[in-house]
């Protein structure tokens, strides 16, 4: 098991000023770091792949979506400048060397409303026409697209395994398959180990290993000993990252609803949490080629 943390730990948004991240990370122990893009020309990607390369280390990237990256929304400006950044995003990926590009592509994040019938079929039609456009590029890249549900509280489309499931065999693309959050998990979720099992090898493309209430892994109440079972059992091979949020910009906060320090510190988090995981994942990988 390879395990990765995310830029958003420590630095929203993540830009070349930065890169000396990438040898903290690496000298935590971190097999990954996953790079959150929330504007892509903020960094300098040349010289962070060069920078990867000299610590060793493996790069994944995540997307942040507002309303302004919106495929289904009702303005069409904000649905292709939504596939426009799934687009610019998969081919970073492909560059960076990342088998996945993962986040809530389908909608806004933080858009929550009561709408008709009509209006939400509407919506759907218009994500699934863009996730088809984006699950062409990402197989001409190389790249799976990451359909990650979210919680109640954070969007009003997409909130289950089973929506997600729904909505990737609809697409229908190799190259779209589904995100998995523990952290959303917890809320909308029965059973975490069943919905992996649920998911399978075969659509789960990454996760995301947040605890209950996306602080350090290991101090909340997750049934992390099932989460582990439950991946050996589908032999799953792709990465775990942690994904919680030290330094939200004002506009991540409000999405996210992060209203309060979610540890002492990002580096404590960081290293607590590979720690745990570490020790609750130790030889998943190897069990599950048995």
């Amino acid at each position: 098991m390879q395990f990765g943390v995310s830029t958003f730990v420590w630095f929203s948004p993540f830009d070349t000023k930065a890169l000396d991240l990438v040898y903290k990370v690496k000298d935590m122990g971190y097999d990954i770091l996953e790079v959150a893009v929330e504007d892509k020309d903020l960094i300098d990607w040349a010289k962070l792949k060069q920078v990867v390369r000299d610590a060793g280390i493996k790069v994944t990237i995540s997307g942040a979506f507002g309303a302004e990256r919106d495929i289904s929304s009702d303005d069409p400006r904000n649905r292709e400048q939504g596939l426009q950044y799934i687009t610019d995003c998969v081919r970073i990926a492909a560059d960076m060397g990342s088998p996945v590009f993962g986040g809530p592509v389908y909608s806004a994040v933080g858009k929550t409303r009561i709408v008709s019938a009509e209006q939400k079929q509407q919506e759907r039609e218009w994500c699934l026409e863009n996730l088809v456009k984006a699950g062409k590029i990402a197989r001409e890249c190389g790249v799976t697209i990451g359909v990650e549900p979210l919680n109640r509280f954070e969007t009003d489309m997409i909130n289950t395994a089973d929506q997600a499931i729904s909505l990737v065999k609809e697409v229908g693309d190799p190259n779209v398959k589904i995100l998995l959050d523990t952290f959303h998990c917890n809320i909308e979720e029965k059973n975490i180990p069943d919905t992996i099992r649920k998911v399978g090898k075969d659509l789960l493309c990454h996760i995301q290993g947040n605890e209950s209430d996306r602080g350090t892994p290991g101090t909340g109440h997750l049934d992390w000993a099932g989460i582990n079972d439950a991946l050996v059992e589908i032999g799953y091979d792709g990465a775990i990252v942690l994904e919680t949020f030290g330094a939200p910009s004002k506009e991540l906060a409000r999405a996210a609803c992060i209203w309060r320090p979610l540890a002492n510190s990002a580096d404590e988090l960081a290293s607590e949490g590979l720690k745990f995981y570490k020790q609750q994942f130790s030889g998943s990988s190897q069990t599950a080629a048995k």
